[in-house]
């Protein structure tokens, strides 16, 4: 049997968002950016703006939000994007900030993500990290399924962006002990737990609404230096400059690492086609799962792929938030 031909595209790990987006008309577009109060939630919201896309910055620090969403106005020309608070950790704010969305949706991308140096738990008893980066997302992304679908009827398809990491290739997703309530807590293997199921969520978003014109595909944007490392404890600052020193990533400017949400965002060779993991604005190829991270920094491991395992996370999360 032959193995199927990656998608590519014209980019590369050192094209920026901009650059991506040069000469694309997003006017009437709809698009959520969680996380666009920082780092490349920031840009990518500046470039889709910029392009002419109605942004909505999804963030937990309104300040902050606004203070960004006057930055991009004075960028372009007077746009400015809409500011809406949201908590991925609070389902008060998730649900309210659905029930407040009115009209079409066309493109949505979980962008916001945590790190933690221990382990956090939310008032739910969820370990922070999977709550923050897949949980929330995942009720955000459910809840704005109508409005996605929308979206989708009247601009030819919309579009989720479901932002991972190559961290995900340090873990697989522990269907029997999710939260860390038994086994000794690392928190680089938490958030890799955290990255691996934002790419298993594309995969099963797209199986269950592709029909309805909703694709969804993972993009790791590579190594960026922002807020997100804020957190880090000496053990995981060392685990990142061995990784660096080890060849598996080189740093990129924050307009670099936005270019991989962009480019699941608008690039018509993911316009129709979802469940995919892009690396350097490509597909990324599937590697084995025990396969070495530094023999394959550019790789996707199959668990991150699993059909299996996505349709078993989503049926878990569901039950999670019906609690």
């Amino acid at each position: 049997m032959t193995a199927a031909k990656l998608i590519s595209t014209p980019f590369t790990s050192s094209s920026t968002a901009a650059e991506v987006l040069r000469g694309v008309d997003l006017t009437g577009v709809r698009a959520i950016v969680t996380g666009g109060s920082s780092g490349i939630g920031t840009e990518t919201a500046r470039v889709l703006t910029s392009a002419g896309a109605e942004v909505t910055l999804a963030v937990r620090d309104a300040t902050a939000g606004d203070a960004v969403a006057e930055t991009i106005a004075k960028s372009t020309g007077g746009i400015r994007p809409r500011v809406v608070r949201l908590d991925l950790t609070d389902r008060t704010t998730v649900t309210r900030f659905v029930d407040t969305w009115n009209g079409p949706l066309h493109l949505l991308i979980n962008n916001a993500g945590v790190v933690t140096g221990g382990l956090e738990r939310t008032p739910e008893g969820w370990e922070l990290q999977f709550a923050t980066n897949h949980l929330g997302h995942f009720a955000l992304a459910s809840g704005l399924h109508d409005a996605l679908a929308l979206g989708a009827a009247d601009r030819d398809g919309a579009r989720i962006v479901s932002v991972s990491s190559t961290a995900h290739m340090r873990s697989g997703i522990d269907f029997d002990d999710l939260h860390f309530e038994r086994r000794g807590y690392d928190p680089q293997i938490a958030y890799a737990q955290s990255k691996t199921a934002n790419s298993l969520f594309a995969v099963e978003a797209t199986r269950l609404w592709a029909s309805d014109g909703i694709i969804a595909n993972a993009v790791n944007p590579g190594g960026v230096a922002t807020g997100l490392q804020r957190n880090f404890t000496a053990q995981q600052k060392a685990s990142l400059d061995a990784a660096e020193a080890a060849g598996v990533f080189t740093y990129k400017t924050v307009e670099q690492g936005a270019a991989a949400s962009i480019v699941a965002a608008v690039a018509p060779e993911f316009a129709h086609s979802g469940g995919h993991y892009l690396d350097d604005a490509q597909e990324a190829y599937t590697v084995p799962d025990d396969a070495d991270l530094t023999q394959h920094p550019h790789g996707v491991k199959e668990w991150a792929l699993d059909p299996t395992a996505a349709k078993r996370l989503w049926t878990v999360s569901t039950d999670l938030l019906r609690v």
